[in-house]
């Protein structure tokens, strides 16, 4: 009986023991704090989608302002950073071979006339008249081909953007002058095959240049090249920006957004999202307010959208994301919510 009375106060004090230990866990758990987290609910809208490029800045023509036979230099007009009209005379060289192919061509013309009188009347033969027609043609050619290189003039309204020699030089072929045409400008871009159903003529693009910082151009696309690049697979497209300030000129380093279509999508703040160590992968919390717990949630990402993110995939419309306090957060943790 003692033996008995022994043994069942050992189980009271050891049961006592262990419940004392249960309420001591308990306390510890009462009162240890929760993490606190802020929410946001994840909404659909609608996306621009777009890709982006970089280019060069080219004008949208240049010409070589150049004498086809080799000829003194008498006048330069104009010099480099001159804008020019389309027509108007920009050099004068030496002319004296002129008045003697004005004379040759007069005496030519005469000669032509007079032969085709005669040959309506039957006073020549077609052989004759053939032949002052075709002297009269050649001594015209010859004339106009020096007016022509004497005074040479620009063929498009532009600005001079180079000057390769002065007066009294002999030019012989190369450029005296080159006229680049900057209203509008032009910039090729190279884009992926991809694309290329859904890259049309008169699409609107946006251009930003480093030497003007974020401020955007507003342009269109002006030709798609129809053949796709074996070895890049890419095909060219080639950007117009009406520069009518010709603030925008050759040379420019230029990024091309292009905006192809429109997608609903999930968007999330980019402060939810938080980047795996040791990867690529991105992941954000998505809160549960059944338990008040949060779940690790991989996710694939679209477009930076200023302080915004364009979901693929990993979240959907009217999930609550964790966008503030989600440093030190496990998968599965309890939390509690900011007010």
């Amino acid at each position: 009986m003692k033996r008995v009375l022994k043994s069942l106060l050992i189980v009271c004090a050891v049961a006592g023991v262990a419940c004392s230990g249960n309420e001591k866990t308990q306390a510890v758990e009462q009162t240890k704090e929760l993490s606190k987290v802020t929410v946001a609910t994840a909404a659909r809208r609608n996306v621009t989608q777009s890709v982006s490029f970089t280019g060069t800045v080219e004008a949208q023509v240049v010409n070589n302002i150049a004498s086809q036979q080799p000829l003194r230099i008498t006048k330069i007009l104009v010099d480099v950073g001159d804008h020019v009209k389309a027509g108007q005379t920009l050099v004068t060289l030496d002319n004296s071979s002129l008045v003697q192919a004005s004379a040759q061509l007069e005496n030519s013309k005469k000669e032509y006339e007079r032969a085709k009188e005669l040959y309506e009347f039957g006073g020549a033969s077609k052989s004759e008249f053939d032949g002052r027609k075709l002297s009269y043609e050649v001594a015209k050619s010859a004339y106009n081909n020096l007016v022509e290189n004497t005074t040479l003039v620009s063929p498009v309204s532009g600005v001079v953007s180079a000057r390769n020699f002065d007066v009294g030089d002999m030019a012989s072929g190369y450029p005296v002058l080159v006229v680049e045409q900057i209203r509008p400008v032009k910039i090729m871009i190279n884009v992926s095959e991809s694309l290329f159903s859904k890259i049309k003529r008169g699409m609107k693009v946006y251009v930003t240049l480093d030497a003007y910082g974020d401020e955007k151009f507003a342009g269109r696309i002006a030709r798609i090249y129809p053949t796709i690049n074996n070895t890049t697979r890419t095909f060219q497209v080639e950007v117009s920006i009406p520069n009518n300030d010709e603030r925008i000129r050759p040379g420019m380093f230029a990024r091309v957004t292009l905006p192809y279509a429109t997608v609903n999508r999930v968007i999330i703040s980019d402060r939810a999202v938080n980047k795996l160590m040791g990867s690529g992968d991105r992941y954000v919390f998505i809160y549960n307010p059944a338990d008040s717990t949060v779940r690790y949630s991989k996710v694939e990402l679209g477009q930076h959208m200023d302080y915004e993110y364009e979901v693929i995939s990993g979240v959907e419309a009217g999930d609550q994301v964790v966008v503030l306090g989600q440093l030190g957060v496990t998968n599965g943790e309890k939390v509690e919510l900011n007010k």
